[in-house]
């Protein structure tokens, strides 16, 4: 088990390092840091203000709603650590390192994965890491298959890492992987970069992820399947008004922030929620740090305007 690095990397920091650098010594000095964080959120609040009242002028803001977005993820990564956002240890794909290369190739394409962890008898006996361009060199060619002789040694870590130190411990490692690992040795969690930053900038989708599906299904019974990124204004738009004054100011912008917000975490498959304007979601699909897709259907006696104290209740 790896200790944080920060306080070397401090210690290290050279001018070549440039604004990244600066920017995660910056929010890693614990000194006086909850004053500075609170002084940096007022002054990021104070420019929206100022945003909103200059785009009611006419005037361009100079904070965008994205923009402080971002600024109000950066400042809460110090209190995001690897096990808010690894990949939960039932839904790791790894291989064994006794697997043909025709069938490892397979099952990298299978997955859409450029790296795998690889274990001998079981996940908790990681031997290494690889990578599909390691595999891609072989193809081709005679020489004898030895998966165990391509493996890259894996960044091992504790699941309260700070995710600040970890992004440290694996740009200095030069790795786009982590395995998280609890006390007792065994495998927790796994955590990529993209997992990272997209606690920054939300989530990522590349080439190979599967094209969204349609935001909103109505089915047959007058139910509706909802893709959890929808845009709450789309749904309204298609469904009908929903959010209260309350969400409103809260700047809920998708359904599936709504419905976080309704459980106060994310909810696991199967959870029910009742919204006070009516509105009964059922998640149909979500993992550990995402809502993927919910059902929802209007009660008979839904009001037919918003309510406005904004309180919701979940129910089982």
């Amino acid at each position: 088990m790896e200790a944080p690095i920060m306080s070397e990397y401090e210690s290290t920091q050279d001018p070549q390092q440039g604004r990244s650098g600066g920017l995660f010594s910056f929010f890693s000095r614990k000194k006086n840091a909850p004053g500075l964080r609170s002084s940096i959120a007022a002054l990021v609040q104070q420019a929206a203000d100022e945003s909103e009242e200059e785009t009611a002028d006419g005037e361009k803001p100079e904070l965008d709603r994205q923009e402080r977005a971002l600024i109000a993820n950066i400042l809460r990564l110090r209190n995001i650590s690897a096990d808010d956002v690894m990949v939960p240890r039932p839904d790791i794909v790894a291989m064994s390192v006794s697997i043909s290369l025709d069938d490892a190739l397979a099952m990298m394409r299978r997955e859409n994965h450029s790296r795998m962890p690889v274990y001998r008898d079981q996940l908790d006996d990681i031997v290494g890491m690889i990578h599909v361009k390691d595999l891609i060199a072989y193809v081709g060619t005679s020489e004898a298959f030895n998966l165990e002789a391509l493996l890259r040694q894996p960044l091992m870590v504790a699941p309260q890492i700070p995710v600040l130190d970890l992004m440290l411990q694996m740009r200095q490692r030069q790795t786009h992987m982590a395995l998280v690992i609890d006390e007792y040795g065994g495998i927790d969690g796994l955590v990529t970069i993209e997992d990272l930053i997209e606690t920054i900038v939300g989530d990522i989708s590349d080439e190979h992820d599967e094209p969204a599906a349609t935001l909103i299904v109505e089915r047959p019974d007058g139910s509706f399947d909802v893709d959890a990124r929808c845009p709450v204004e789309e749904f309204e738009r298609q469904i009908g008004p929903i959010l209260t004054p309350s969400e409103k100011e809260a700047e809920i912008e998708t359904i599936g922030g709504l419905v976080f917000r309704m459980a106060g975490h994310v909810p696991t498959r199967g959870e029910v929620l009742t919204h006070e304007n009516g509105y009964v979601f059922r998640v149909l699909d979500a993992d550990a740090r995402h809502i993927r897709r919910v059902r929802l259907r209007k009660l008979p006696n839904a009001p037919e305007k918003p309510a406005g104290n904004g309180q919701n209740t979940a129910q089982e």
